[in-house]
């Protein structure tokens, strides 16, 4: 049996730099296919979704051990203590929840069949072409509400700053003749997106015209 990690607890995949996203773009859009930038962006989001995945099926009540991975089924109740049955390992859970908290590592299904089909697409994509085209498609993709709709960009759980700050961040991204067919189209029904949920969020910022080109 394993030894038990006394204090240990979950540590999240971070969201992925802008400015590394921002390279992958401006070298895409001049016909460049960056193998190595293409890997550093595409398994930094591979990581970030997995942590996703896991903090949402951790906050439904299937937490993984911090220290060997094991399943605790739990009721997500404060003081509950989580204790794992293969290393032994123990915490309340509030302290566990405490490390998912206001970290953006939260979405309804729609998101997590998103990022779980990234998972599961990218290791196994094959070309530079491929392997684009998902990390587009990803970082260009909603949340889903009942109500309104898709009205969040995805976007803000993977890449860093504030969601304001991931708007205009992937509003200024590069494109250019020699981008990855479909990279641009992608931004094109982002944008009409944002466009068409600015009320909601009340605020004039996240409104721009169509992209010329």
């Amino acid at each position: 049996m394993p030894e038990a990690q006394s204090g240990l607890i979950p540590v999240w995949a971070p969201r992925v730099k802008q400015h590394l996203v921002r390279r992958l773009y401006e070298s895409d859009a001049q016909g460049m296919r960056d193998e190595e930038l293409l890997g550093e962006v595409g398994w930094g989001l591979y990581s970030r979704c997995k942590s996703f995945i896991e903090a949402n099926a951790a906050v439904n009540g299937r937490a993984a051990c911090p220290g060997c991975g094991t399943i605790i089924l739990h009721h997500a109740q404060p003081e509950e203590i989580l204790h794992c049955p293969s290393c032994g390992w123990t915490a309340l859970w509030k302290v566990y929840f405490q490390t998912i908290q206001r970290k953006q590592l939260s979405g309804a299904a729609p998101v997590l069949a998103l990022f779980q089909n990234f998972v599961e697409s990218f290791p196994t994509a094959g070309s530079a072409p491929e392997k684009m085209l998902l990390i587009d498609a990803l970082i260009h993709g909603w949340h889903w509400h009942a109500r309104f709709g898709n009205t969040r960009t995805t976007g803000i759980n993977l890449i860093e700053g504030s969601y304001h700050e991931v708007v205009d961040f992937l509003d200024r991204l590069s494109y250019g003749p020699g981008s990855t067919p479909g990279v641009q189209q992608e931004w094109q029904k982002w944008r009409e997106e944002v466009n068409r949920t600015v009320d909601l969020w009340k605020d004039e910022r996240l409104r721009r015209p169509p992209r010329q080109g």
